[in-house]
């Protein structure tokens, strides 16, 4: 048995790295390079453990959340709610310059409160926007950041799927970080809309107003557009994060009344039938499946790299570093973001913060708002090639005409900067995530 945890952290690393790079799926190459590891460092005595920390994964009760909020936001794709609210949104901000563009941001961030996922907002916005925007004129650039941008939120604002898997993770209240990511979420949301305008007022051809006789309705059919497209799906959103907020439901129950509540809203918009029942349970099968086995996989990962010394040796080398506390949080988020650049969410949270938290407990910063700092950071990876995935969901959507390199990546640069900003400004004032957990009744 090799003894050295350097070398078995070099393998396990090395390993996870040239298995990715080869091109298999993520959970397998986890598996895989632990159970190299494992036997190399510990003995055969390691099936045992990978068996147990399997195991734990299946029995941890909040994961179940993951399986009712992706069938929540399923259903509510195929209900039509998105598009529903784009149309009545459309109508109110069309006349504004930018106007479609502040409709697709405002769009995906009902959606980010409503579903928890990030690909169904740029896929859908996608079809139904972007063609719709590049029909009125809108600069190709502007309109593919602006989706790609938007659609991202829904990886942070609650009801957050990656929020679920990372309060486990980190030993963290899921409803309190639920709390902790609303307002983050609303400033980026915000920061996008206030970067549309500004542009857009500057130079007007980015983003033209829609002509008075194409937005001109009856004022009584505005208002019906508004109360069928918004009140239901704010209604949605008041049953998850209500719940939560007020202490009536833990977020696995809040879960399973926002899927209750998401086929409600498919009856109300008449789109509740068999075959959309059965396709959304057949999705969530597939999807929650692989969000689930990532997550098996990366528990073993974690345990392998704890089991062989790596936790020492990083907390160690890190707390060891003369760069001070701030540095070493600093360098803790430079890493969410390089994972960023090649692996998605579900691979990074159950890596990464198993190892930065005890850290951070070290360093005396605020777990909850340590937390939003690294979520924030990792939203960038959405949006970063290689990986970039908002990016490959717009291509696959996108009329023809729309250039990967310079309408979609270059238009997704100025979004990826006013992360960056939102990042700072949650390290600057704390309060913007901690503010709203402290008035959570329990």
């Amino acid at each position: 048995m090799i003894t050295s945890p350097e070398i078995l952290l070099i393998i396990l690393f090395a390993g996870l790295i040239i298995g990715l790079a080869i091109g298999f799926p993520v959970p397998f190459v986890m598996l895989g390079i632990s159970l190299i590891v494992g036997v190399l460092g510990v003995g055969h005595g390691f099936f045992y453990m990978m068996i147990l920390r399997v195991f734990e994964t299946m029995e941890n009760y909040i994961l179940a959340a993951i399986i009712l909020f992706v069938y929540m936001g399923i259903m509510l794709e195929r209900s039509g709610a998105a598009e529903r609210l784009f149309s009545s949104t459309h109508i109110l901000l069309g006349g504004l310059r930018g106007g479609l563009a502040l409709t697709v941001i405002a769009v995906c961030t009902i959606m980010a409160a409503a579903t928890g996922i990030m690909g169904a907002p740029v896929i859908i916005m996608g079809l139904f926007a972007l063609p719709e925007m590049l029909k009125k004129g809108y600069d190709k650039a502007l309109s593919c950041g602006s989706i790609c941008a938007g659609g991202t939120l829904g990886i942070l604002i609650p009801p957050s799927i990656m929020l679920v898997v990372y309060g486990p993770m980190a030993g963290v209240s899921v409803g309190r970080l639920f709390m902790a990511a609303i307002i983050p979420g609303l400033i980026l949301s915000a920061l996008y809309v206030v970067y549309i305008i500004v542009r857009c007022f500057l130079n007007p051809e980015l983003g033209p107003a829609l002509p008075l006789e194409q937005r001109q309705l009856p004022l009584r059919k505005k208002l019906l557009m508004i109360v069928t497209s918004m009140l239901p799906t704010l209604f949605l959103i008041l049953a998850v994060l209500g719940t939560i907020f007020f202490g009536i439901a833990a977020p696995t129950e809040a879960a399973a009344v926002g899927a209750f509540a998401s086929i409600l809203l498919a009856l109300f918009y008449r789109k509740l039938n068999w075959k959309t029942l059965k396709d959304s349970v057949y999705q969530t099968l597939r999807v929650s499946s692989m969000i689930m086995l990532i997550v098996a996989a990366a528990f073993v990962f974690t345990g392998t790299f704890m089991l062989v010394g790596g936790g020492d040796l990083v907390k160690g080398f890190l707390l060891g570093l003369p760069i001070g506390r701030w540095g070493i949080l600093a360098m803790m988020m430079t890493a969410f973001f390089i994972f960023g650049l090649f692996m998605e969410w579900v691979g990074i949270v159950p890596i990464l913060v198993p190892i930065f938290t005890p850290i951070i407990a070290e360093l005396g910063f605020d777990p909850l708002w340590a937390a939003m700092l690294f979520c924030v950071t990792m939203q960038t990876s959405f949006l970063t090639p290689p990986m970039a995935p908002a990016l490959f969901y717009i291509k696959g959507v996108a009329p023809k005409g729309v250039d990967f390199g310079r309408h979609i990546v270059a238009g997704t640069i100025p979004f990826i900067a006013l992360q960056v900003v939102g990042v700072a400004l949650l390290a600057v004032f704390p309060q913007l995530a901690l503010w709203l957990p402290r008035l959570m009744i329990k």
